[in-house]
């Protein structure tokens, strides 16, 4: 199967040690293996939508709960996720569109939340 965005990473991050180290442990995932990194994600998205819902600080132990678990989730699944490597993923989160619209489109503003409480760190 053959993901909608693979060209599009290829062209961006082909030559990485991050992408060579997410195209070899996803290279052996089963379906339910993909389902079990969602799971994960989206767990760490909703403690991001908490914390924002609730109006935590991006400083607070909530929000600050919420990257942890995020950074968690993608070193568990894809690549080693660093501190420096969320902080630019969270940069993408704001600026381009298809990241925007999936933080947004669980509450309108979260995407500058997310941001916000990972570069926080």
């Amino acid at each position: 199967m053959v993901n909608e965005y693979e060209k599009e990473v290829k062209e961006r991050w082909g030559d990485t040690d991050t992408y060579k180290q997410s195209t070899s442990r996803t290279s052996k995932y089963t379906k339910d293996d993909f389902a079990a990194a969602k799971v994960d994600q989206e767990a760490a998205t909703e403690m991001f939508v908490i914390a924002y819902g609730n109006s935590y600080g991006v400083k607070s132990e909530q929000a600050q709960s919420a990257v942890v678990a995020h950074r968690a989730a993608i070193s568990k699944w894809f690549y080693e996720c660093s501190v420096e490597m969320q902080k630019k993923l969270a940069v993408m989160y704001t600026e381009d569109h298809r990241f925007k619209a999936y933080y947004d489109g669980r509450v309108r503003g979260l995407a500058q939340y997310v941001h916000d409480a990972i570069m926080a760190q």
